[in-house]
């Protein structure tokens, strides 16, 4: 009986430092959307981080499978990752600006689209589409008249929201974990056997 016991107690506690990842996502995220330019700037070079580490194991890669057919095409691919890693880290506000810029557009003719299409289509969700085409229409346009001090803000914002929502996410898995755990525990020590009385002597049941 002490496996299980064992095993559920690991669980737990697994899902506790799970619980804990959360709350620290969560605090991180709100700390970010009241400082929304120091969220935008660490954000920026969280990703230059991520591009230049991402180039150099590609580089790696591409050195250690060179002869092949895809060596030159492996060496390209890494060094554009890396030169944009060294300009992101280097210029992180110009990067947020450009950055900025493109949601700004990608919202803007995303919302164009969807009404467009909820209009031709016609179909049972056109309430909804219609809804989010104005959304990214209304959105995009915000963002591109107050560019570029939108990009002071705008990327931050989201990237403390999902820090915020993953966050969430984690403490409710984490919770509803050990709740599963502790139910689960408590449903096999209930089912497990009783150990039997250890039998009489025949001496004792004489007397």
């Amino acid at each position: 009986m002490n496996g299980p016991t064992t095993e559920g107690r690991k669980l737990t506690r697994s899902f506790g430092w799970l619980a804990l990842l959360g709350a620290l996502l969560v605090i991180a995220g709100i700390i970010g959307l009241i400082y929304t330019g120091f969220a935008t700037l660490t954000s920026m070079l969280l990703f230059g981080w991520l591009l230049l580490v991402g180039g150099l194991v590609g580089l790696l890669h591409a050195i250690e499978s060179r002869g092949t057919n895809y060596f030159w095409l492996g060496v390209v691919v890494a060094a554009l990752n890396i030169a944009a890693g060294v300009v992101v880290i280097k210029h992180p506000e110009g990067t947020a600006e450009a950055l900025t810029m493109f949601a700004a557009l990608l919202f803007l003719t995303g919302g164009v689209f969807r009404l467009v299409g909820s209009v031709v289509v016609r179909g049972p969700q056109m309430g909804w589409t219609l809804f989010q085409g104005a959304f990214g229409m209304l959105l995009g346009l915000l963002v591109l008249f107050d560019w570029p001090h939108s990009s002071l803000y705008v990327l931050g914002f989201f990237f403390s929201l999902a820090l915020l929502f993953d966050g969430l996410g984690l403490i409710a898995i984490g919770i509803g974990g050990r709740r599963i755990v502790s139910l689960v525990s408590e449903r096999l020590d209930e089912s497990a056997p009783v150990p039997d009385e250890p039998s009489k002597a025949p001496e004792e049941e004489q007397k």
